[in-house]
């Protein structure tokens, strides 16, 4: 005869789903804001863009690249980021520049972005995005041809690209809270993709939860024997 699960432990699995569930949507508030920073991209075939897997600063762009810069209020990973809303053409941007022996071209497509994303007493400089063909030595990085056409540039201490062309005039990579309450901004870099889950907090309230079921199963056991 199979011997049904007693009640006890029935009611702690319950508590157990019901703990995890809790402890789940506790955590959506926080993964749920943005961040209000420059992003950077890599131009690719067909005028797509794709997220950067290196910092500006870090990047070498070779000869006839691509590389885009958009402002906006944004989740701090490649799929939920706002790309530039101009393709990714070199032809476009640098296609009346003639070469030049011992430099590259690198194309630039810098979007400030909407008014909606801009900080508190700010706006973006230019409604559409601006492009520029930057000239530069061909070990210059992408922050180097950057700053040959978009000066002033503002950096945090951590190198991250706060400001082009003084915009925006302060804060830099300041958290956007939806609804819930903000919590501090952890150090980012518009140069990778950070991803996101469940805070450690969170996690360890879930495994308190069901090793308290697994206790409560055990004792269970022990009394109908």
């Amino acid at each position: 005869m199979r011997r049904r699960l007693p009640a006890v432990a029935l009611t702690l699995a319950l508590a157990l789903g019901i703990g995890i569930g809790a402890a789940l949507s506790a955590a959506a508030p926080a993964l749920a804001a943005g961040y209000r920073y420059w992003s950077f991209w890599d131009g690719s075939g067909g005028g797509q863009w794709s997220y950067a897997t290196l910092g500006p600063s870090m990047a070498r762009p070779a000869d006839g690249a691509v590389q885009g810069f958009r402002f906006s209020v944004s989740k701090d990973a490649a799929a939920q980021a706002a790309q530039p809303r101009a393709a990714a053409d070199f032809e476009t941007v640098c296609g009346a520049t003639a070469p030049t022996a011992g430099r590259k071209r690198v194309a630039l497509v810098i979007d400030f972005g909407v008014p909606a994303d801009a900080p508190a007493g700010d706006a973006p400089p230019d409604a559409a995005p601006r492009t520029a063909c930057a000239q530069v030595a061909p070990e210059a990085t992408a922050a180097e041809a950057l700053a040959s056409v978009a000066k002033p540039l503002r950096y945090n201490s951590a190198a991250l690209l706060c400001a082009i062309s003084g915009y925006p005039k302060q804060g830099c990579g300041d958290q956007v809270a939806d609804t819930a309450a903000e919590s501090p901004a952890p150090a980012r870099s518009s140069a990778a993709d950070s991803g996101g889950g469940p805070s450690a907090g969170v996690l360890a309230g879930i495994a308190a939860v069901a090793a308290l079921a697994a206790a409560g199963v055990w004792q269970s056991r022990r009394r109908t024997r």
